[in-house]
């Protein structure tokens, strides 16, 4: 195809962006989302209403919302670029649901084998990081997964920020050779050559953590 051909460079970069954006915001998010869905089930009342507020915050707003917050307004006082701010903002909001799903995989686990751990020794951090959430996230496998996706999807804010991502670069070959229809359908390719082999993947290790039970 002549389109691809002729802006494959531009495309190729958008995609770059979009992977690293995805890389980072995937790597933060679940290091905040799981340091959050603990800070929910702590015997510490404060850092449960922490962890509820910023839970509920981030779930609850758009990421469009967050997105512009951190464009318009925090990158007055702190300098960040549109990929910045967008990678940020995927983040956060990413690990909000993250949160919740980590959440639910330790209160799914039986809360017998944190009396036990705890009756054995272990310091309640000790507990969690060796018993608890290695069987919750084995839980929660499959909507994590499905975070992951939506995750890679949901980098297409950038394209509102100037973040150079895929959506913005498809954007301006659009807007260039007046090609819409051909152009956003490479798009849609490049999105698909992120998110099946994540997919795939994480059914791969869904069966093996089946056969492994």
């Amino acid at each position: 195809m002549a389109l691809l051909q002729n802006n494959f460079p531009t495309f190729l970069q958008g995609f770059g962006y979009t992977l690293l954006s995805s890389i980072i915001a995937l790597i933060g998010s679940m290091i905040l989302g799981t340091g959050f869905a603990i800070m929910q089930i702590v015997p510490q009342k404060w850092a449960q209403v922490i962890g509820n507020v910023y839970v509920q915050v981030f779930r609850n707003i758009p990421l469009l919302i967050i997105t512009f917050f951190f464009f318009l307004v925090v990158s007055k006082y702190v300098r960040m670029s549109g990929f910045t701010s967008g990678t940020v903002a995927l983040m956060l909001y990413t690990s909000a649901f993250i949160a919740e799903t980590v959440r639910a995989g330790i209160l799914a686990v039986d809360g017998g084998q944190m009396e036990g751990a705890r009756a054995n020794g272990l310091s309640f951090g000790q507990a969690m990081q060796y018993i608890i959430l290695p069987q919750a996230f084995r839980i929660a496998l499959p909507s994590l997964g499905n975070q992951f996706i939506n995750l890679v999807k949901n980098s297409s804010i950038l394209a509102f920020v100037g973040g150079l991502d895929l959506m913005y670069q498809g954007n301006m070959v659009a807007a260039n050779t007046f090609d819409t229809f051909s152009t956003y359908i490479i798009v849609a390719i490049f999105y698909l050559i992120l998110t099946l082999p994540l997919s795939y993947y994480i059914q791969h290790l869904e069966r093996k953590l089946k056969r492994a039970l």
